[in-house]
């Protein structure tokens, strides 16, 4: 295979290399074509130390068949894995952006953000968990945000893969081949203190390298900032970082909190799953008015978008349906309930009789005319109060007397 500087241009495997787009621990990656499907992939030919030892190589081959199981929104697809004149190589997707470390020159990021990215991290490290994958190398170069605001983490599987370098500082990357007890691996500055140790990593060494770069985020400083690799592997082991507080003090305390817990030295002390520090961010970010789970495209492969029916439109849809409903039902008709007897004197009464025609009633007292027809009675307009008392306004001799009889004026009335 070609030297990496002279792949461009090259074939590998239905594979033409485009561009070179940067290079590191991990080694070399390029921009390339697939000729078959027609679309643009990522190539990364891998370090000449992985090819030269077959044990490495079939651990590189284990692991990376074990990566590109892994299907997350927030971690890195991988296509295919093969090797080419004896180089080993991963074709992934092409990703848009920059990295994480790339945002972080340019300054400490605001908080809804950071907790943005974290419960992002989070749940593409409970993905990987789940299937027994611990990425042991997690650091802000290993975090790609997209342009769309998307977090995907790089490199999974590979970190046990390198070896760490004796001139490393504070940046540089760590290769280890083994994860028996004395071997150190992880970047010096976001590993566990049992990372420092050389003891076994679990989980849990995750969650401590993602609480290292939430602090960067919120604090826009190193978590354990020192001169040298073996003073900040002391500083891991032994030294409490700042509190945030100190250097962010508008943090909410509760974010606080648990980018601390995720700093603690004993593993049992930690989150115990990547599944709850993403829950207990998301947590944060409702309580400050930015909800990090439902709506986000990001939760959701490339090019699909969803709404969340059930929190906003569907309210909305019922109570139109209900209204809809109510409108267009028919009213029903009219029925007696139930009557009192207002008066039982024995003497008729009568809506009529008099110029006022009709019974009326003013809300609290019915006037009607008492007596007249048959009853040999003079005719008297009488009212009865809605409580059963009855009254006698005046007498009728004559219909033309009655039509000179008027009701207090002070009422108004309706038949």
């Amino acid at each position: 295979m070609a030297a990496p500087s002279e792949l461009v241009g090259q074939t590998i495997g239905h594979y033409r290399i485009i561009e070179k787009l940067g290079a590191g621990g991990m080694g070399e990656v390029y921009r390339a074509q697939d000729i078959r499907l027609r679309r643009d992939v990522a190539i990364k030919v891998l370090p000449s130390l992985i090819s030269s030892d077959p044990e490495r190589l079939r651990r590189f081959e284990q692991e990376g068949a074990v990566a590109a199981a892994l299907n997350h929104p927030n971690i890195l697809a991988v296509h295919e894995m093969g090797s080419h004149q004896g180089v080993p190589y991963l074709v992934s997707e092409l990703l848009q952006g920059e990295t994480l470390r790339d945002q972080l020159r340019r300054g400490r990021l605001p908080h809804r953000k950071a907790v943005d990215y974290g419960v992002q991290v989070a749940q593409g490290l409970a993905a990987a968990h789940d299937k027994g994958i611990v990425h042991r190398d997690l650091k802000p170069e290993n975090l790609f945000v997209m342009k769309d605001g998307r977090i995907k983490i790089l490199d999974f599987g590979l970190a046990k893969l390198i070896a760490m370098s004796p001139a490393a500082q504070f940046d540089a990357p760590t290769l280890t081949a083994r994860t028996e007890f004395g071997v150190v691996m992880g970047t010096v500055g976001y590993m566990s203190p049992e990372q420092v140790r050389g003891q076994p990593a679990d989980h849990r060494t995750d969650i401590f390298s993602l609480g290292a770069i939430l602090y960067e985020m919120l604090a826009g400083t190193r978590t354990f900032h020192k001169t040298t690799s073996a003073d900040i592997m002391s500083a891991i082991l032994n030294e409490d970082p700042p509190a945030i507080s100190e250097i962010a003090p508008d943090l909410p305390p509760a974010l606080q909190r648990v980018v601390h817990r995720c700093l603690e030295k004993s593993p049992a002390q930690r989150f115990q799953s990547a599944s709850d520090l993403a829950f207990a961010l998301g947590a944060i970010s409702d309580i400050h008015g930015q909800s990090a789970f439902p709506a986000r495209a990001h939760n959701y492969p490339d090019g699909e978008r969803r709404t969340p029916l059930a929190f906003g439109v569907l309210p909305w849809l019922s109570l139109l349906a209900l209204v809809a409903i109510w409108w267009s039902s028919p009213l029903l008709a009219p029925r007696v309930l139930n009557y009192s007897q207002l008066t039982n004197d024995g003497h008729r009464k009568s809506p009529t009789g008099v110029e006022m025609a009709g019974m009326v009633n003013d809300g609290s007292r019915v006037f009607f005319t008492d007596g007249g027809g048959d009853s040999g009675l003079t005719p008297t307009l009488a009212q009865v109060s809605t409580e059963g008392e009855k009254q006698c306004l005046c007498t009728f001799p004559s219909r033309a007397a009655s039509s000179s009889t008027s009701l207090p004026p002070d009422r108004s009335f309706w038949s």
